[in-house]
């Protein structure tokens, strides 16, 4: 809608998990170091927490593109509120398995055999449950945490990735048998003020902008006022634009953020 006016080829600063707006901040350069680590390095298990609108979910797409495909097998679960069988048919699924019908002794029969050949081929198995904390069924975390008894001598035959907001962190160590096998652990944080208007203008250059369209001062009020979370910083930058381009503005100043962020409902 209001691309032509801004001069821009796209919007922004939509708030979807889109690589070609990934910012390498030293936040995200952490969190997928670590990541890799476990992935590659085979260390069967990690969690992965942050605050609402951090970048969790950003982080595990450029994870799973960062993967070979020829080396990796990776069912991802975004919405992953499932009884242990429902957890199990899902898993299946995106491995390429039809499991309608099947008992959940079956299930696991096949996971075990799809494990193995992969390992077999030279490939790994990599799991990821984004928004963990949405699971609501004990059983069904017991059941992520037995996803990790497949294994051999030599180590696991897949990588188990949690993610979820802080929450829980704090669930998981109600848990021992869980936490226990969670051994590498990261916390993504907010975005520093430096690494904020990098992310702001990053954003904006990728859309293809070139001249300044935020003042100096809307730029440190955009800051300011999102607290450094990505998704907050997107949300106010994307009102102005759509604000000023319905009042036909040349640019964006401090006022008008000012006026977007408390008309906004956060």
């Amino acid at each position: 809608m209001y691309e032509s006016h801004w001069r821009l080829d796209d919007k922004p600063f939509r708030n979807t998990p889109d690589p070609n707006y990934f910012y390498s901040s030293r936040l995200y350069e952490e969190t997928l170091a670590r990541a890799l680590y476990v992935v590659t390095e085979g260390q069967g298990a990690m969690l992965l927490t942050g605050d609402c609108g951090c970048g969790k979910t950003l982080a595990t797409r450029i994870l799973v593109d960062e993967l070979d495909p020829a080396r990796f097998e990776v069912a991802l679960l975004t919405h992953p509120n499932f009884n242990p069988e429902e957890l199990l048919k899902e898993i299946l699924r995106q491995f390429g398995f039809e499991a309608e019908g099947w008992g959940k002794s079956r299930m696991l029969r096949e996971l075990s055999r799809f494990l193995i050949h992969t390992r077999r081929r030279g490939a790994s198995t990599l799991i990821i449950v984004d928004e963990g904390q949405l699971v609501e069924d004990d059983m069904t975390l017991e059941e992520i945490r037995l996803l990790l008894n497949f294994q051999q001598d030599t180590g696991f035959y897949l990588t188990l990735i949690l993610a979820g907001q802080p929450e829980l962190a704090d669930r998981v160590e109600s848990k021992p048998q869980l936490s226990q096998r969670l051994t590498v652990r990261h916390h993504i944080g907010r975005l520093a003020p430096d690494e904020a208007r990098g992310y702001l203008h990053h954003r904006l250059a990728v859309a293809g902008g070139g001249a300044e369209i935020f003042t100096g001062a809307a730029e440190d009020l955009l800051i300011k006022s999102s607290g450094g979370v990505p998704r907050r910083l997107n949300f106010f930058a994307d009102m102005a634009l759509l604000t000023g381009f319905g009042r036909n503005l040349p640019i964006i100043d401090e006022e008008l953020v000012d006026e977007v962020v408390r008309d906004s409902l956060f």
